[in-house]
């Protein structure tokens, strides 16, 4: 009969005695090699074995070599357009933008599922200037039987993989990525793209190619960039850099190119491009158009609605006045501004523009005041000619309404007293009558 090899137990110095190979007694080691369940035997790397390397890049800050970069974007923006400039950049070793020295030119290997050959990818390569020998496209898979399928992703990594080899190539542009996924692979589903793309990063590890991925954005509006691009988290999750393609909020010609993402160094600075058509070749052509101070949150933050936005612009112009002689309580603010029929929601996002609140004391309420920064902006509009009488309301020089000045003294409503302001609902009011609350 054969016995079975003792089980594994510490050698035991103390209640809180460390574990290791190198600590195990002889009688306590197994016989023979240590396997999981499936007969599969463990293989680890000793750090002190691996010689230190630094991080190489393709475009600097931007998309490392030897790892994977997700490109997001929504449809129409250019997204393969720029892949395509940075693959002709590529295959000549030209600087790109952005500080990247030049490089001996380098083949690219694309994976590309919806744009032809010939009627988009070529004339998009020349329009930049690529050298089109140095460019191939992994199209399909034939089989024994002479039958063609398209490549898919893990499925197919190995083969990617022996291309990249034999063409010496430093880019793999995937574009877009959810095209390439294997049936079996949920791109919703944290687990199932995580293990498709260990893959791939293990095929941009051992080659040195910078893997580029692209996707679409997915329809959240989320605040926060990072999470905006289709499928699982887990896709920017496992990626070590992201960059977003966005429309230029302040030039709707123009686009932006922000990194959302960068595990292996600082965020570069945003870079603006624009789309210039090639008439010759029917196609459009990316020209850089410098830095931008955009972020990518920023990018994508959610535009107010013009009417919200005319709405609350009003609104930080009547809380700025109503609140330039002083605090008022939150009461008094409330109920002053529905006076003016304004909503209470507008005038809370109004707040956040102008004012802050502070509590008066432990048994008094809360007290609304100007930030530092509204009452130095009305002072300086205030000496910039005064306020001017308009329209049965008052308007300083630059056109703001102005419910708490005058320019000639009345009676006030309430008490009668000279005054030459007015109050909220537009009613002259002396400074005693106001900060006793009456509208």
């Amino acid at each position: 009969m054969t016995t079975a090899p003792s089980p594994v137990r510490p050698a035991v110095d103390g209640p809180t005695a460390t574990v290791t190979g190198a600590r195990l007694r002889a009688q306590d080691r197994p016989s023979g090699p240590v396997g999981t369940t499936d007969g599969q035997t463990p293989v680890v790397t000793r750090v002190a074995d691996v010689a230190a390397e630094r991080v190489t890049w393709h475009w600097e800050g931007r998309i490392p070599r030897g790892k994977v970069t997700v490109l997001d974007g929504d449809p129409g923006l250019g997204k393969s357009t720029l892949t395509l400039a940075l693959a002709a950049d590529t295959s000549r070793g030209r600087a790109l933008p952005g500080g990247q020295k030049a490089a001996p030119p380098a083949s690219v290997v694309l994976l590309s599922a919806e744009d032809g050959i010939g009627d988009t990818i070529r004339p998009r390569l020349e329009a930049a200037d690529a050298d089109l020998s140095r460019v191939v496209v992994f199209e399909h898979l034939r089989d024994l039987n002479g039958d063609l399928r398209a490549p898919s992703i893990p499925r197919d990594l190995d083969a990617v993989e022996r291309i990249v080899r034999d063409e010496g190539a430093t880019l793999v542009v995937i574009d877009p990525l959810m095209a390439f996924l294997g049936a079996n692979v949920d791109s919703h589903r944290d687990q199932d793209v995580r293990r498709a793309l260990h893959g791939l990063a293990t095929l941009a590890d051992r080659t040195k190619a910078a893997v580029l991925v692209v996707r679409h954005l997915n329809k959240s509006g989320g605040p926060q960039a990072i999470y905006r691009g289709g499928g699982s988290i887990g896709i920017i999750g496992a990626a070590r850099a992201g960059l977003l393609v966005a429309t230029d909020p302040d030039d709707e010609h123009r686009r932006i190119v922000a990194v959302t993402k960068s595990n292996l160094g600082p965020k570069p600075d945003a870079l603006a491009y624009r789309l210039v058509s090639d008439h010759s070749l029917g196609c459009a052509a990316v020209v850089w158009d410098g830095t931008t101070t955009h972020s990518a949150d920023d990018l994508l933050a959610v535009p107010e609605d013009r009417s919200d936005r005319s709405e609350r612009d009003e609104v930080v112009e009547w809380l700025t006045d109503f609140l330039s002689d002083g605090p008022r309580s939150a009461e008094q603010v409330f109920k002053a501004a529905r006076a003016e029929r304004y909503s209470d929601s507008t005038l809370k996002r109004a707040k956040k523009a102008v004012a802050r609140s502070r509590k008066a004391g432990m048994d008094s309420g809360w007290m609304w005041e100007l930030l530092p920064s509204a009452v130095r902006a009305s002072t300086d509009e205030e000496g910039e000619g005064g306020p001017s009488p308009e329209g049965g309301h008052l308007r300083t020089s630059s056109g703001r309404r102005d419910h708490l000045r005058a320019v000639a003294k009345g009676p006030c409503a309430t008490c009668r007293a000279d005054t030459d302001r007015y109050g909220p609902a537009g009613k002259p009011l002396c400074s005693d009558c106001m900060q006793g609350g009456v509208a």
